[in-house]
């Protein structure tokens, strides 16, 4: 099988042969239908990211397919059965064998594409917002890298919870992308002061922040009392340093969230959210914003349209 392949520490990824996974004690083998790019699949190119396995291994963290195999002891899912799987790895291939346990039954109007782009930007934001900082029907939400994977999501699902949404991206093609997922308002990053912005709106209750840098000191000096403030990430390459006198001054909170980590210690947190995102999905009120499909032979010109932020939502894979 083909499969965009680190063979060493820091290496350049490449499509490489492989033979056919099989499937080891817990596991399934899956005919990869589509994989969803992250932008922590560029952190593990250069073993930056919490989670960087180690090498070789096969970019891609999470996957939809089909179910061909399973390994011993395992009971289900049964072959020929469609499932999302959030793997950590492994996706970028034609084939792969991914926990049994995290593997999540599709409905039937999901197509893969759809399912690949799903459980970690769906994921993420829900439990960020749900389950993290408890955001209220009309409070003030600021999305920051709102047309980014997870970001765009926090802004539809910010709207759905009943929160007025500040979007703020970068450029008037982005923001028309976070408009049309449901924002009040929005904000350029390239040309508008952040922190004015909110204030002149009345400032924000929550933060959703995958972007960090600069944009994390001007959202956090837009806060109202008792402010809650979601760390997401750092695409901007910059992690900020937090005073905490000013924490303190207003009250605020800051919250650090990784989604997968709950796979560790709490799944069923994961467990129950997507059990509610999948819902939303079959009713029609959320939808994934895939602005590229790629065959796997470009994955890494899928990869390079993430570095250089000419996506919007999510980037799939396909295997051909």
């Amino acid at each position: 099988m083909h499969a965009f392949h680190i063979t060493t520490k820091g290496g350049e990824p490449a499509l490489t042969t492989l033979p056919e996974p099989t499937p080891g004690p817990g596991e399934i083998r899956v005919s990869i239908g589509a994989c969803g790019l992250n932008f922590a699949d560029l952190l593990m190119m250069t073993g930056d990211y919490q989670d960087t396995p180690p090498a070789p291994f096969t970019l891609g963290m999470e996957v939809a397919g089909t179910v061909e195999a399973l390994g011993p002891g395992v009971d289900g899912p049964a072959p020929g059965t469609r499932v999302a799987v959030f793997g950590g790895q492994g996706g970028l291939a034609e084939q792969g064998c991914f926990p049994a346990d995290r593997a999540v039954p599709l409905p039937d109007a999901m197509s893969d594409v759809d399912a690949a782009a799903f459980q970690i930007a769906y994921g993420t934001s829900h439990v960020a917002l749900d389950h993290k900082a408890r955001l209220q029907p009309g409070e003030t939400l600021l999305v920051l890298g709102a047309a980014g994977g997870v970001g765009l999501t926090a802004v539809e699902i910010g709207k759905l919870m009943g929160a007025r949404v500040i979007a703020c991206a970068r450029g008037a093609d982005k923001l028309e992308v976070a408009r049309k997922a449901g924002a009040d308002h929005l904000i350029d990053a390239k040309t508008d002061d952040i922190r004015e912005v909110c204030k002149s709106l009345g400032g924000v209750d929550v933060v959703y922040d995958p972007v960090g840098g600069e944009q994390f000191e001007a959202a956090f000096r837009a806060c109202n009392p008792e402010g809650r403030i979601l760390t997401i990430g750092f695409a901007s390459g910059e992690v900020p340093r937090i005073k905490a006198n000013h924490l303190l001054v207003k009250n605020l909170s800051v919250m650090g969230l990784y989604w997968g980590g709950y796979l560790k210690f709490r799944p069923s947190v994961i467990t129950d959210s997507l059990a509610t995102l999948l819902d939303w999905y079959v009713q029609g009120r959320i939808k994934p914003h895939v602005s590229h499909v790629l065959p796997l032979d470009r994955a890494g010109e899928a990869l390079e349209l993430l570095r250089t932020r000419k996506s919007t939502g999510k980037v799939v894979v396909t295997p051909r």
